[in-house]
């Protein structure tokens, strides 16, 4: 169970969630996580008990070490503490492995700490395979159940009916907890969604910027960005049938996102450029 008594009184928190797993095509989601931790100096907070939640043949601990140094580390959930941010509020940051075992009751253990330090708001974040060309930015949708946040960050209820990762299942309980939540999903290329995906944390990260008003450090993912679209380009040039695959998605976004970008997305892709040169600069 986590324990709650080394908790420090925070500033109007939220919390941000990743899971390992199924809710991570291309890495996207914990890759994403895992560079706000970077980023913003996050520090460990608390953890799950590895036991009540993981299938340990599913998910193996890990050796690593030498002599007296070796050490196994268990595959669990960890909460960080991000203080050292541009919000002026606390940030929990959720890294985990989706669980194998016992969602209700993992679930409400975020819950009842989300709660404990009056979490004002829950994100989750996601990636999913899907038919989208790499040669065209990463779509990034944002979905909430909550009225109050479709209204202020101008997204809609999400439609989606099937299966569910454990993002969905905590997405729901922060709506039945009355807990305002954001849901963002990244779109990877399913033919190259088989190794990290930079160029989709790239895209899911700058949403996220754009949700918080915010700008937060990209360090080396643009580059990282680049050399992975380009690694998909010589996959592609070196077989037709993916090469000429590839086209058709191309022609299928565009047509799809016809007529140009309206003059309010113009309007803030312009503004973001501003701030971040001039944080740049300074």
């Amino acid at each position: 169970m986590i324990e709650f008594e080394d908790v420090p009184l925070l500033r109007d928190p939220i919390m941000i969630a990743a899971f390992e797993g199924w809710n991570d095509a291309g890495e996207t989601a914990s890759s994403t996580l895992a560079h706000l931790i970077a980023m913003w100096d996050a520090e460990p907070l608390c953890a799950m008990d590895p036991e009540l939640y993981y299938d340990f043949q599913v998910n193996r601990p890990q050796v690593s070490g030498e002599g007296r140094d070796r050490k196994i580390t268990w595959p669990t959930t960890k909460v960080f503490l991000a203080r050292n941010t541009p919000l002026e509020r606390d940030v929990l940051l959720v890294q985990g492995i989706e669980p194998s075992m016992r969602w209700l009751g993992y679930t409400r253990e975020l819950m009842s700490l989300a709660a404990e330090v009056d979490v004002s708001m829950i994100i989750t974040l996601g990636g999913l395979l899907a038919d989208v060309p790499h040669t065209r930015p990463i779509p990034v949708t944002v979905t909430s159940d909550d009225e109050q946040s479709q209204l202020r960050y101008d997204v809609e209820a999400s439609k989606y009916e099937g299966p569910s990762g454990i993002v969905g299942v905590l997405s729901d309980a922060a709506r039945t907890a009355r807990v305002p939540n954001l849901s963002c999903w990244a779109a990877v290329p399913h033919y190259a969604g088989g190794s990290p995906s930079p160029k989709a944390t790239l895209a899911l990260l700058t949403r996220l910027e754009e949700l918080l008003d915010t700008l937060i450090g990209h360090a080396d993912l643009p580059d990282q960005a680049r050399a992975w679209e380009h690694g998909v380009d010589e996959l592609a040039a070196s077989d037709d049938e993916v090469a000429e695959y590839v086209h058709s998605l191309e022609e299928a976004q565009d047509t799809t996102e016809l007529p140009e970008a309206s003059g309010d997305a113009i309007a803030r892709e312009f503004e973001r450029y501003l701030r971040r040169r001039d944080d740049e600069e300074d």
